[in-house]
Formats: C-alpha cells, structure tokens, sequence
C-alpha cells in the first residue's frame, strides 16, 4: 500500500493524506496471508507506527484505512490468484488479541468526511468477503483468539463461522453506545440481529453492555458459534477449516491469475488508466469519467480469457473503475457530480458480454462478474450525482449499461451532432447482464428497481434483449432520462451540471440514497443507509465529537460531558 502526502502534512482535523488504494502481499505491514494448501490464513499483527496518518498508534490491532487496504487487497487476490484454496482463517497475531476495531484516537483527531469514507470503505471490505463465502467456495472462518471489540467484532459478524477462546477474559464486544457515544453502524447492530438472529433484547443489553460477553454466554446468545478452551482451540480452528473446505464448489487443480500493478497517470486535472480516464473540473466541481470498450475481439474461448488473466478487458476495466471511484471518494470531496460517458466498438462489448455469459461457470469467469458487482455496488453507495451521456460511438450495452442505470440521470442525444452529422446515432443495448447477474444491494437489478411501481416494464424490457435502442425510443420505454438532438444538448446539459453544482451537497447526499434503493431492505442497505443517515448525524453531535465528547475523552480518564436533550 503506497501513501503520498506532503512531507509534513499537518495532523488532526484537516490531516488528509491522498490515499492510494495499491497493495501488495510484499508490501502489507499489518497482516500476514499464509496459503497452505485448500486453507489460508490472514493473521492480523498491526503495525503499531504504522498508522496512515500520523498523530496514533494503532494498538491492540485497532486499525486504520491503511489497515482495510490490505485487508481488501488480500480478499481479492485469494480469490484471483488461488483458487485452491477453499476456506479462508482470520484470525489475530497478537497474545489474547484478535482485534480492537476502529482506532480511537484516529477517529477522534479525524474530518468528517474522512470518518464517513473510512467507514463506507471498512464496511464494503465486510461485504467483500461475505460474496467470497457466497460466490467463491471461499469460506471464512473468525478465529477470535482474544478479546474482538467494536470494529473487531464486526470482522468476525462478516465470517460465516465465529469461533471464539474460552479463557475466561476473551470476550466480543460493540462497546461503541457506552464508551463513545456513537454507533456500532458500520455493519455490527444490523449483522447481530439480521444476519446472526440475536434476540433484540439481547442485542440491546449486549450493545450498552462495554465489557463484552465471554464462553458459553456468547454461545447462547448467538453471539458466536463455538466457544472452545485454549488448549483445544488451534485444533478446533484447522477442523472447522478442513469441514468448510470439503464442502467447497472451489475447482481443484485450477491455476490462478496474478492482479498485476494498475498502470495510471495522475496529474493536476487527470487520472488516466487504459480503460478509464477521469477528467477533472475543480472549478464546477465535476469529474468527467470515460469508459472505453475492448481494443481487441473477444477471446472465442475461456481458456483464452484465463491466458488474458488481468489483461482481459472485463476484468482490467472493472479493476480500473474499482481504483478510480475509491480515489476520486476519498481524495476529491469537492467534485460532487460525476459524468460518465462510454466509447468504443458496441460489437465488441456485446462479444464479450456474451463469452462471460456462455461460460459463467467457469471459476475465473464467475470471478470477474462478481467484481463487476461489487464495483457497480460500490458506485451506487457513492455520495456523489452519478449523470450518463449517451453520444454517438458509446458502447453502452449489456454490463456497461448498467453504469446508466446505476446513475441518477442520463442523457442521450438524438441523431448526430453537427460537426459529424453522418456519425451512427447513439444507441444502448439491453442484455441478459441487466437482467440478472449484477443485482444492487436490495437484492433487486437496477432495471427492477427503476420500474419498481412498474415491474411489467421489467418484462417486456427483457423482449428487446440484444435489440439496439436509439434515444427516442430509449427515452419512451424510460431507459433514459431524457433525449436531446444537437440543437439543444450543450445547454440542456451544462446547465444540468451547473444547477447540480449550485445545491447542497448534504442534501443531495440524503436524497440520492433514498431514490437509489427501492423496495426491500437487505442487510447491506441497512446498513449503508444507517451510515448515510444515523451514522453520519452522530459522528457530528456534540455528543461524540464535541470538545467534551466521548470520542475526544476517551483514554483521558474523564467522562463525557453529553447533551441529554433527545432530538
């Protein structure tokens, strides 16, 4: 993981780094990944100077992004670069510690808006690995070798088997309501209760209860699956490990693909990689992000796509687009609208889209769709307004149509422009990939949940798979929001940036999410939505922050001094 930042970044309230999301297992400071054979671990040791920003020390494995980057990284290469393995042990590297959580004097010293992405970033890392024990046949098991509080506990909640040491002081814990004053939102009150079924009164005494439940008690209460003396605990642990493995749909004897390094150039007003570049607009606050299609034809079969490995356009682009949104969210908070637009050959994303659909079992293949779902999800839990343009020589088809839908407008021009007027009209063209295998996290398509008063329209949308659609005809089966012709596209949509631009970026935040995610609520849209709204109001009362907060008293020795007044 790299960090560039000025020489002598100050500390505390406006101490931010840019951050690089680049990591490597030969880079990682805080975490060990130990493959042995069908098992691997993940052995938490923090480093404890080894804090991204300076200002804490990271102790007791409490953690901090830099933390989560490798955590990330190293989900992502179990799953591309070793497919034997089939079940996965977290687990701590230090005496009678698995992991502290959040680092408390980071979030204390910490900006607003560097808590909420940290937080956003930690929690998609979680979900990362509940897809693995999902999609991949990469189970996780929670090894919590000592005490897990807070943060700590919610990496374990994302393992599908907890099993804790029963030593008489190890216990888990969210101990957030009563020492800090703010909430266990980024993942643990939701996967307590949805997830793990813990009785809400139970729930309740354990999330204002600061010392945790032990041994047979956290069994009981659903708070863990197993609670195992020391003495027997290692053994337990590469059983458990050997069980899940053995139940794994994981192909044995498979060769996996090495994530080699992104190529990017950054300057003052680009990010540039070979499928995506961003350009950027400081002065009206907007990014202008452009996709391109594949140089070259499809591979005609899966062997050629695991020979193209990192190289294979599906797979290097979604990885480009995954870097960019995590950079441009935590290092660029005044570009507040992202425009997105599409060139390329729509033939040859169509080819592709159709190889990843005709070989989606293959492992490497059911691989790469699952990224794309988590990038797309990641773009729909992003504070930012998400605007397509639809132009002549877009290729907005099949998995890259989903970026329109993903956006809160898009606009599509009608015929050619004028300084080309014998260009082919823009066109989008629905596939079997918006119909299914790239869901949102309420569990719905995005086609779904834009016709979620109409679903008829959902069906008789699937009729026109494959069919090209120009904008008239995009626009009145409500593909896209509008349809312009040449005469009136420039202004209609420079003052639909500007407009966006002029309004607060607190309230676009809010009113984004809620149009965002119709219908049911999942676990991960409770949970997004607690840390849009809940998470985001606490971190900025008083209460917490404030100068006799509970975040800034922590450790001092003196109590918070709180506002009791209920808003």
């Amino acid at each position: 993981m790299s960090l560039t930042a000025a020489a002598e970044a100050p500390t505390g309230q406006d101490a931010v780094p840019v951050v690089s999301f680049d990591a490597h297992p030969g880079s990682y400071r805080h975490l060990r990944l130990e493959i042995d054979g069908e098992i691997a671990r993940i052995v938490l040791r923090v480093d404890e100077n080894g804090g991204l920003v300076p200002g804490y020390e990271l102790k007791l494995n409490s953690y901090d992004l830099g933390v989560d980057i490798e955590l990330y990284d190293a989900v992502q290469r179990l799953r591309f670069e070793h497919p034997e393995v089939r079940a996965v042990v977290i687990t701590g590297g230090l005496e009678k510690v698995f992991c502290a959580g959040a680092n408390i004097r980071m979030l204390a010293a910490s900006g607003h808006p560097w808590k909420v992405n940290f937080c956003k970033f930690t929690n998609e890392t979680r979900n990362g690995i509940e897809d693995a024990t999902a999609n991949s046949g990469q189970t996780y098991i929670a090894a919590v070798n000592g005490t897990a509080a807070g943060g700590g506990y919610e990496l374990a909640l994302a393992c599908e088997h907890i099993i804790l040491i029963d030593d008489g002081s190890s216990a888990v814990s969210l101990p957030e309501v009563p020492l800090l004053a703010v909430l266990p939102g980024t993942g643990g009150l939701t996967r307590v209760v949805d997830k793990r079924g813990v009785r809400k009164d139970l729930a309740d005494v354990f999330a204002t209860k600061s010392e945790g439940v032990r041994g047979a008690t956290a069994v009981e209460w659903k708070l863990v699956d197993e609670a195992v003396p020391r003495s027997r605990f290692a053994e337990t642990v590469q059983r458990r490990a050997q069980e899940f493995a053995a139940r794994s749909h994981r192909p044995r004897g498979a060769k996996g693909i090495t994530l080699t390094p992104l190529e990017r150039t950054v300057t003052a007003d680009t990010i540039a990689y070979r499928h995506v570049t961003a350009e950027l607009d400081r002065e009206l606050g907007v990014v202008t992000i452009t996709l391109r299609g594949p140089q070259e034809d499809a591979p005609q079969t899966v062997e050629g796509v695991h020979d193209l490995g990192a190289d294979f356009w599906p797979l290097a682009l979604t990885r480009e687009l995954d870097d960019l949104i995590l950079r441009l969210r935590t290092n660029e908070l005044e570009l507040g609208t992202w425009v997105f637009k599409a060139r390329g050959d729509i033939g040859r994303v169509l080819a592709y889209d159709d190889l990843l659909a005709v070989h989606a079992d293959d492992w490497l293949v059911n691989e790469i769709r699952h990224y794309l779902k988590r990038t797309l999800k990641r773009l729909d839990v992003t504070s930012r307004s998400l605007i397509a343009l639809i132009e002549p020589g877009s290729c907005f088809a099949g998995p890259l149509l989903e970026v329109v839908l993903a956006c809160d407008r898009s606009y599509m021009l009608e015929g050619a422009f004028e300084e080309d007027p014998d260009a082919e009209p823009a066109r989008i063209v629905p596939t079997g990939a918006n119909f299914g295998p790239y869901p949102m996290g309420n569990g719905l398509t995005r086609l779904q949940s834009r016709f979620y008063g109409e679903p008829g329209q959902v069906e008789r949308l699937r009729e026109l798979t494959g069919r090209p659609l120009q904008a008239a005809e995009a626009a009145e089966l409500g593909l896209v929001t509008f349809a312009f012709d040449d005469i009136d596209w420039a202004d209609e949509v420079r003052i639909a940036l500007e407009e966006r631009s002029s309004l607060s970026p607190d309230a676009l935040t809010g009113m984004e999410a809620s149009h965002r995610f119709v219908g049911p609520e999942t676990v991960e849209t409770k949970i997004f939505g607690r840390l849009s709204a809940w998470q985001n109001w606490i971190f900025v009362r008083p209460n917490a922050s404030g100068p006799e907060g509970a975040l800034r008293k922590y450790g001092t020795g003196r109590k918070a001094t709180y506002d009791r007044k209920r808003v």
